[in-house]
Parts: structure tokens; sequence; C-alpha cells
């Protein structure tokens, strides 16, 4: 009597499996691949480490902003700007009879490589990155070692490591600079990342690396800079134009080469750790090398808006997209948003 209790019981959940399965095969009979795209969405932009930048439960603040197409870098396939990225980027600084920009782009390339190997996300990377900024509040930080675990470390401007190597670290893969804020990079193996806020700053990273020819742009500039010519990367004027409208909303002039740079790491990271951002711990504004004497500076310039950058800064913290590490005016601990 219990054999044949049993042998009803497994019938029906038979029976139940095989009536769900005849369900689905009807619900997606037109269309196979409904059945299984909600496993796609998961998939698609995940990463191997424990926690990515982009996941499944993206809100749509985030995933709008995100633009996956825009070109990060200037590359030989993708160096022709249109009609309205040209003017937003020529009204930057307000350059004066521009070089044809078609020519100096030609010249660029046979000085430097002109490719983009670093968009090349799959489930089974986990990319980690530290964006380095300059703030006082690193000081005393302890954050070296960590800075330094990343995969990816990205430095900005005249920042320095030497004597401050405990609190900064000592790795830089990557270092961002323009034409005014340019230095020597001590290391072969370091990229130097152009930001280019007018023509003439592409033909200076060119005369930079050979002639020397170039010695002033609206102040006065190095005219050689050591660095490795064949890992020389450029920021796309398209992608400091979308970095402007998009994250920023517009405000300010144009975007600080930190603030650039971190939205730069979102794109090419999947895991982004942020240091060095925003004020000391007395409120200044200056850089952990120097003394505090001109503390609202850069707040004052007119040019960056750096409440407004700290504040997006911020939220991409609260929402879990990157690490932001505050200083020792907060426990020597990550801010992680759950």
């Amino acid at each position: 009597m219990l054999c044949q209790k049993r042998k009803k019981h497994t019938l029906g959940v038979m029976l139940f499996i095989v009536s769900f399965s005849m369900f689905l095969f009807s619900c997606t009979l037109h269309n196979p691949s409904l059945l299984f795209n909600r496993s796609l969405r998961i998939a698609a932009g995940r990463c191997a480490c424990q926690r990515c930048i982009m996941a499944p439960e993206d809100d749509s603040w985030f995933s709008d902003k995100l633009n996956h197409s825009v070109h990060l870098l200037l590359t030989r396939t993708n160096s022709e700007l249109s009609n309205e990225t040209y003017r937003w980027w020529q009204w930057l600084q307000s350059e004066r009879n521009p070089a044809n920009l078609s020519v100096v782009v030609d010249k660029l390339f046979q000085v430097i490589p002109g490719e983009d190997d670093l968009m090349d996300s799959s489930p089974s990377r986990c990319r980690t990155c530290s964006v380095v900024g300059n703030s006082g509040n690193l000081r005393s930080s302890g954050y070296g070692p960590q800075i330094d675990a990343a995969e990816i470390v990205i430095r900005i401007n005249q920042a320095l490591t030497e004597g401050f190597e405990e609190d900064v670290g000592r790795k830089t893969t990557h270092h961002v600079m323009y034409p005014e804020s340019a230095l020597d990079l001590k290391s072969n193996s370091t990229a130097l990342v152009l930001a280019p806020f007018k023509i003439l700053d592409l033909e200076w990273i060119i005369s930079a690396l050979t002639n020397g020819n170039i010695t002033y742009t609206y102040m006065p500039v190095m005219p050689r800079i050591q660095a490795n010519k064949n890992k020389v990367l450029v920021y796309n004027p398209a992608f400091l134009k979308y970095v402007h409208e998009v994250w920023l909303d517009g405000h300010g002039r144009y975007p600080s080469t930190g603030f650039i740079s971190l939205i730069f790491a979102l794109h090419i990271c999947d895991e982004v750790n942020v240091f060095g951002f925003g004020a000391d711990r007395f409120g200044n504004w200056h850089h952990y090398w120097e003394e505090n004497l001109l503390g609202q500076a850069f707040r004052q310039t007119g040019v960056h808006d750096g409440d407004y950058e700290y504040n997006i800064t911020q939220v991409l913290s609260n929402k879990g997209k990157i690490r932001l590490f505050k200083g020792v005016n907060r426990p020597l601990t990550m801010e992680w948003a759950d």
C-alpha cells in the first residue's frame, strides 16, 4: 500500500515537471532566447571580482550615465571629431589660431602608437584600480600598501611618491597630465596619459617627445619630457565632453584631470578604489606634498567645480561603485555602501 502511494507521488511530480516544461516552451516558442534573457543580462558586464562595477541591480542613474560607446582614448580609428565636439573643445581654453587638427593627429600617430588595449572586459577578468588624487587628506593616512595592491594605479598631474611612499604608495602604471602640469616619468613602464584641452596640447606632446620646439602655451612648459613614447595615451576630446556634460551636468568650465580619470577608471576597471579626493580634515583643499598656503585655490578658480565633482564622487561611493578612502580625519577604513 505504501509502495503504491510512493509511486503515485512520484508520478505526480513527473507530470508537474513535464507540464511546467511545456508551459515554458509555449512561452518561448516564437523567441526561445527569452528563456535565457535574464541570465544573459546578469552575465553582461560581470567580472571575476568579488564585487563588480557593473552589477545586475544597477539603478537607472548609474546605467544612464555610464556610456560604453564613448571613445575614451584618441586612436588612429576615432580621431575625427564631430563639429559639436570640436567647437566645445576649442572653447575650453579659447585657443587662438589653432593648427589643423587632422595634420596634427597624423603627426601624433607617427610618434605614439595610437591604440587602445584597455577595453577588454570579460566575465573572467578582475581588474582592480587605484585612482590617486593629490589631496592633503593623504598625509599620515598609511594608504600606500592598499594603493599599490591594485593592478592599475593612476596618478594625477605633479603627484610625487618619493618621500610619501607610506601614504601614497610607490607604484604608478598611468600618470595623467597636461602640458602645464607635466613632469618626467621615472619608470619606463609607466604610461603617460595626456589630457588635451586644446590642439596645442597635442602639438606639445609631439614636440616634448621629439625636438622640444614648444616651450610656451599660455605659460612656460617643459620643452622635453622623459616618458616611454610607446606607452603614451591621449584622452579623446569626445570623452572629456562626455564627462563634463553627462557626469557633471555642465558644472564648471571643464572637468578636473582627477575627475576625468575617475570616470576613465569606471570604464576600464572592475573594482575602483579612490584616494586623495576632497578636502583635508580641516576643510582645506591643497596638495599632500605642500604646506597649505592657498587652501581654497582649487575651488575658487572658476575652471573646475570642486564641490560638484566631490558630490558625484560621494554618490558613486554611496551606490557601491567605488570605494572612497577619505584620509585620517575619518577611520583608516574604506567607505563602502551596500
